[in-house]
């Protein structure tokens, strides 16, 4: 049994008791009312306010219930809150610790009450319990990160809290002040409740006010939720790691790379964002940022990337920034039909061919499904072993001339279903350990051949358990190199797109002009050595077996791959089946959350205590 297994059958086993406990003393139908209304009021509370992250009541209002009612209604509450919330949030592994983690802070608000005796608390000792309840939450959280890591001994648990820790203290000081709004107030109402173990509507207009105060969260709660998605949390990282020149970094604040621009630019068009549309305010475009360093496009894997980048933005690789792009690859095809001698570069120079219309050429596919080896699966060249990253591009590249479900795109499916690990994720080759890159290669090259149901469920799960509270992937579990470039490549994944993208729909604003008519031909890109980025995924950080540069093919081909496939994590497009386990949470219409709706979000919720306050729970 696995160290995370052998975690959840203990939390189950903890759980199960304490919902055991809760229905062998048969509470009053009365406190059940009041649990179940605590209860809402929390998931109302943590999906209003998902857009901003770990500020959220829903930790003081289990505490409370835990202090005003007791242990047993506080760990239901608690409980509750956790798996009802996550129905709109995403389901998972964590929900059981979070319902684990959140019961005990209901059970502390018990033990509170009793070592006060039945005194109220004062606001600033109640506030300061508040925000160490968040903190101890957090730190609980972080052992469930800590299952995934390669060793769990003290130092893997001090690394992964480290990372953790801004948003566990940013939690406890939202618990401390949403306390000193509302904490002894509450606590106040809570308590004459239980003393009188009634609810007495003492106004005729306390219906009408909690009915419309909850109306008008009903806007705000969806957009909310939609923007905590792991898919949503992944493009918010990415439109935030923007650069003013329109480019993206290794990581945010980090010099622009045509590499990483060309990765987050096809990432955000599989969420639904034009590459024209999407900039910092006062910035340039993505679109603009690549049109400008179009001259200085040399390597093959640059050129392939750029072509899919621009059909995604709806532009002509025939006429891009002065040059024909097609031309350009179709120069590189040599009489064997493969381009460059590269499965890699061949690959994603037929996604480029067919994203703009162009016949891949019968050859080119032909030497593409020669190139496959005899287990299955395609390496960086015929002679390199087999390697997720290219069995997955080449699955790509099969569906795009209509011949995934041949011969050779099912063996090729096949070889990747043999091949994840037991974690769900996939490593580079066979036996290796998992990393998100590979995994996003794996989980478009199987929905493209209509092959992903329960492996790239179980993919895209693993992609999950290493994003990061900032939204962006981790490489795996003990690394989180260029976060950029995985983040990218991750987001594809989760959003179910494969390559080669479809034009985006541009947002209904004015389209800036820089971005469609700036030819950029002399321009340079805005970080130097673009040909080194996009040729080498070593040079990049993004390979854990191109890092070291010793293998045959790694360094060199390793690095042509990623700068070739220009969306390595998009699973599939259209004709292939989406993940099972998934929502597509990247083609809702609104991705981010405006100003205005989390201010009304806020106001709602406060709106929504004064009224329970005023109205609803009786009077002294």
């Amino acid at each position: 049994m696995s160290w995370q297994l052998a975690s959840l059958a203990l939390l189950g086993l903890a759980l199960a008791a304490g919902f055991a406990w809760y229905e062998r003393e048969r509470p009053p139908a009365r406190v059940l009312a009041v649990v179940a209304s605590l209860a809402a009021l929390a998931v109302v509370g943590r999906l209003a306010f998902a857009a901003i992250p770990n500020v959220k009541p829903t930790t003081d209002i289990v505490l409370f219930a835990g202090y005003a009612l007791g242990a047993i209604p506080g760990f239901a509450v608690g409980a509750v809150t956790a798996i009802v919330s996550n129905i709109f949030l995403s389901q998972g592994p964590w929900t059981v610790w979070q319902m684990a983690g959140w019961g005990a802070v209901g059970v502390g608000g018990a033990l509170l009450a009793r070592l006060l005796r039945g005194r109220e608390p004062n606001r600033f000792v109640l506030a300061a319990v508040c925000g160490a309840a968040g903190l101890l939450f957090g730190a609980w959280m972080d052992v469930y990160q800590w299952t995934f890591a390669a060793r769990q001994d003290l130092d893997s648990y001090i690394a992964v809290a480290g990372t953790s820790l801004p948003y566990n203290v940013a939690h406890a000081i939202g618990n401390v002040v949403f306390c000193l709004l509302i904490g002894p107030a509450f606590l106040r109402a809570l308590a004459r409740y239980r003393r009188r173990l009634e609810v007495r509507w003492e106004r005729s207009p306390a219906p009408i006010v909690t009915v419309v105060i909850a109306l008008a969260l009903v806007p705000a709660v969806p957009t909310a939720a939609t923007a905590a998605t792991p898919a949503g949390r992944a493009e918010s990282y990415l439109l935030r790691a923007q650069n003013i020149d329109g480019g993206f970094g290794a990581a945010p604040r980090q010099s622009s790379s045509p590499l990483y621009t060309g990765w987050a630019g096809l990432a955000l068009g599989s969420a639904g964002r034009n590459p024209r549309d999407v900039n910092r305010s006062g910035g340039r475009s993505v679109a603009a940022y690549v049109l400008r360093g179009s001259g200085s496009l040399g390597d093959i894997g640059e050129i392939e990337r750029t072509v899919l980048l621009a059909r995604a933005a709806g532009l002509n690789p025939r006429r891009f920034g002065g040059r024909n792009l097609l031309a350009e690859i179709e120069k590189r095809r040599r009489d064997n039909g493969s381009i460059s001698g590269f499965v890699s570069y061949t690959a994603f120079g037929v996604m480029a061919l067919r994203a703009s219309g162009a016949s891949a050429g019968s050859a080119t596919v032909g030497w593409l499904v020669s190139s496959q080896n005899a287990d299955g699966g395609f390496g960086v060249a015929p002679s390199s072993a087999s390697d997720a990253d290219m069995t997955g591009a080449a699955l790509q590249a099969l569906a795009s001339v209509g011949r995934s479900r041949s011969p050779a795109g099912q063996r090729a499916a096949e070889w990747l279903r043999r091949n994840q690990n037991d974690d769900g994720g996939f490593g580079q080759f066979k036996g290796r350990d998992s990393n998100a890159q590979s995994t996003a290669y794996a989980i478009q090259g199987l929905l493209a051949a209509g092959a992903g149901g329960h492996a790239a469920s179980r993919a895209r799960a693993y992609l999950v358990r290493l994003q990061r509270r900032d939204g962006s992937v981790a490489y795996s579990s003990t690394s989180s190199q260029t976060p950029v470039w995985v983040t990218a490549q991750a987001l594809m994944a989760l959003e179910g797109k494969p390559l080669p993208l479809a034009a985006v729909p541009r947002r209904a604003r004015r389209a800036r002009a820089s971005a469609a008519s700036d030819d950029g031909g002399g321009g340079a890109p805005a970080s130097g050595g673009s040909r080194k980025a996009g040729g080498s995924k070593a040079d990049a950080g993004a390979g854990g077996e191109a890092a070291s540069g010793g293998e045959t093919g790694t360094g060199a081909v390793g690095g042509v791959t990623a700068a070739a496939d220009p969306g390595a994590a998009a699973p599939e497009a259209g004709s292939a089946p989406a993940l099972e386990s998934a929502p597509k949470s990247g083609a809702a219409e609104v991705k981010r959350v405006p100003v205005w709706a989390a201010l009304v979000a806020l106001a709602g919720v406060l709106g929504l205590l004064w009224g329970l306050h005023r109205y609803v729970l009786p009077g002294r």
